[in-house]
């Protein structure tokens, strides 16, 4: 079983930076593709980024794709999502996800989440 703990939301102004953490426990963790989803209030879950167990692939949603960047430590058991150039519609709450995926932009392909945790990004 693994567990996974976000960390690092909150609130920011357009324009600022964040850098969200996911905590992993277990020793798989180094096998699984990791991604970010996120979902804002009354909207469906939606794909980020994500990136395969050594780091060497990333993905990205066309939203975020050159202010997102995500990144691994598995000496940490560590997946890092940092977001530059916030805009409001980034608002949502991030959710971390771990798994193997044949697609890494499908949600429920993912066996494994975290609660989420807020952004809030003010104009």
């Amino acid at each position: 079983q693994v567990q996974l703990i976000e960390s690092g939301g909150g609130l920011v102004q357009a324009g600022g930076s964040l850098r969200l953490s996911c905590a992993a426990s277990g020793r798989t963790f180094n096998s699984y593709t990791m991604g970010w989803f996120r979902q804002a209030p009354g909207k469906e879950r939606e794909f980020v980024a994500a990136i395969n167990w050594s780091g060497s692939r990333t993905y990205y949603a066309d939203s975020v794709k050159g202010r997102f960047t995500i990144s691994r430590d598995n000496a940490k058991n560590t997946v890092y999502l940092q977001m530059n150039s916030l805009k409001p519609e980034d608002t949502a709450v991030y959710y971390c996800a771990g798994g193997y995926p044949n697609e890494v932009g499908t949600f429920n392909q993912y066996n494994y989440w975290g609660q989420g945790t807020h952004v809030t990004v003010s104009s």
